[in-house]
């Protein structure tokens, strides 16, 4: 069974869409999404600096266009059925709802463009970061993080959390971290998957009446309980509310394997949730498109991923999520 995955901030590198811009039909195709976005993605995707594509505003259109652009190169109609699992990590989820059929590729560039404005401008109301811990024991760092009044906003698996609040809540944890944990700082505007984050949600609830949501083709997972999502409406839910809180990409990967999933694909720019991967689906195979030369390879790795049999019935989803 094949699982595509769609990555997050933080994966996008400056000059990553400069190789896949000689393929036909990529640049016409970014135009229309940087029409949508609002937003030049193609110089953003090629000569725009690192601190550039930093900018939420600019990375999160620009990591959601590059998985919609290697998707429409990679997939065909057979691709996706509902033996087929998405997953997308944080933004993502707005990419491997395109994927699924659940948003258009229109729609779901619609959102993202108001969801990483409305972010950035959360996060620039008050000083708020991110921190990755790395190690020590679960129990420890959740008690430190619950001391500290931090939020679990990713829990990426594999002994790897990221802790999100005030820029001194998280100076504290990297002054008195736990046990046997390293505590990183990420390069981020804000405290993504927080409750910082609530008026963003607001401005998402008021773009809602323009979407026309759809019925995902495929099983598309949420990265809210690693459940899959029955309804276009439910997915929207889904994608409105997680801006404010946290990911278990943990449990997405559980999902997956409960699931039966073979082999993980991920999207470009990719390599971030292949990584996870290793770590968290141990004895899953895993494909990282990060170029054009990858296609071909690709294109046979989900061939042999592929089932051409349905679901057990007891995995399907039922009903709103």
């Amino acid at each position: 069974m094949l699982a595509i995955a769609c990555p997050g901030q933080g994966s996008q590198t400056p000059g990553f869409l400069n190789p896949w811009l000689d393929l036909p039909g990529v640049r016409g195709h970014l135009e229309q999404l940087s029409d949508r976005a609002g937003t030049d993605l193609i110089r953003h995707g090629t000569v725009s600096d690192e601190d550039t594509i930093k900018d939420t505003a600019v990375a999160q259109p620009l990591i959601v266009a590059a998985g919609i652009v290697t998707a429409r190169l990679l997939l065909t109609d057979h691709t996706l059925t509902a033996a087929t699992v998405l997953a997308g990590h944080s933004v993502g989820e707005i990419t491997a709802s395109a994927v699924a059929g659940a948003l258009s590729e229109e729609d779901a560039v619609a959102l993202v463009r108001v969801r990483a404005n409305a972010m950035a401008e959360a996060a620039g109301a008050t000083p708020t970061g991110m921190s990755a811990v790395l190690g020590g024991d679960p129990e420890e760092v959740a008690s430190r993080l619950a001391d500290l009044e931090l939020t679990a906003a990713n829990a990426n698996g594999g002994g790897q959390v990221v802790a999100a609040g005030t820029l001194d809540q998280l100076a504290a944890l990297a002054d008195n971290p736990p046990a046997k944990a390293r505590v990183i700082a990420l390069k981020v505007a804000g405290a993504f998957h927080t409750s910082h984050m609530a008026p963003a949600v607001t401005a998402l609830e008021q773009l809602r009446p323009l979407l026309a949501p759809a019925d995902p083709i495929a099983t598309l997972i949420s990265n809210y309980d690693g459940n899959p999502v029955a309804t276009g409406d439910g997915n929207l839910d889904s994608l409105i509310a997680q801006v404010s809180r946290p990911v278990r990409w943990d449990l997405c990967m559980e999902s997956m394997q409960g699931m039966g999933v073979t082999g993980m694909i991920e999207l470009s720019p990719a390599g971030t949730l292949t990584g996870l991967a290793k770590r968290g689906m141990r004895g899953t195979a895993t494909f990282a498109v990060k170029s054009p030369e990858d296609l071909d390879a690709a294109r046979s790795f989900i061939e042999d991923h592929t089932r051409t049999t349905d679901l057990d019935p007891s995995l399907r989803p039922e009903g709103p999520q």
